[in-house]
């Protein structure tokens, strides 16, 4: 489907690292959640806690949130992503953990582990999403908090190349996948070596983390900070905050 800017830039997102860890320090005042706005900070108090930043590689996360005084390891399919956490943490003295995985497999953590759980818009590339969150929730301490962004699936009801072209056009059914479309149609639009994206319903998106066993608490929308035709009707992502209950 279309680009997604939003997924290396929500939960605590940074474009110039070192100056945001340094504002992590004063207090996170440059921390947002989405892709233009600052939201209300769901994160709460951070120094001291244990914090797993779930598919969160990249630099523009993990570094805040140990500058913020957190205990954080960041977990990524990609250690070319880690990488930049590593160089970050390197640059600012930073102490972060970086684990190689696939988000729906946390099994190298034990039960109840971490206090908090930042997840950047990432469940998008992910065939199934209720693993996520029941994973989720067993490596978080009673009381612990996830916070995730993900893309309202609003978004992927229309057809990608006329949405380009500023036209909204019903296409599509959710819940939704890139390989719905043919092998001819994929290579067009979406390339080789662009990831491939699915579009998830709310049920999944926000009802299974009820079914896990995690209880909403926030709630958030907004749209691109991009030039977007549908954001102009509608916020096209949302971040959640939920307790382990």
């Amino acid at each position: 489907m279309g680009s997604n800017g939003w997924v290396r830039q929500s939960i605590l997102p940074s474009r110039n690292e070192g100056a945001n860890c340094r504002g992590a320090i004063r207090g996170m005042e440059n921390s947002h959640h989405t892709a233009k706005n600052g939201p209300p900070r769901l994160a709460g108090p951070l120094a001291g806690r244990h914090v797993l930043c779930l598919a969160g590689g990249g630099g523009l996360q993990a570094p805040l949130l140990a500058a913020a005084g957190a205990r954080v390891t960041v977990f990524d399919l990609s250690d070319r992503q880690l990488a930049r956490d590593r160089a970050i943490a390197e640059r600012e003295k930073l102490e972060i953990e970086t684990v190689v995985g696939d988000m729906t497999d946390l099994r190298c953590f034990p039960n109840r582990r971490f206090d908090l759980i930042v997840n950047p818009c990432s469940v998008c590339y992910c065939p199934a999403v209720p693993p996520i969150w029941a994973e989720c929730s067993r490596v978080l301490k009673t009381g612990g908090t996830l916070i995730t962004g993900f893309i309202n699936p609003l978004y992927y009801l229309f057809d990608a190349v006329e949405m380009d072209k500023n036209r909204l056009i019903v296409r599509h059914k959710i819940p939704y996948s890139d390989f719905d479309l043919s092998p001819e149609e994929r290579k067009r639009v979406l390339g080789d070596s662009r990831p491939r994206e699915y579009g998830h319903s709310l049920t999944d998106l926000i009802g299974q983390q009820l079914a896990a066993g995690l209880v909403l608490s926030g709630f958030y929308e907004d749209g691109w900070a991009l030039n977007d035709k549908l954001s102009s009707y509608v916020d096209v992502f949302i971040a959640t905050r939920a307790v382990k209950l």
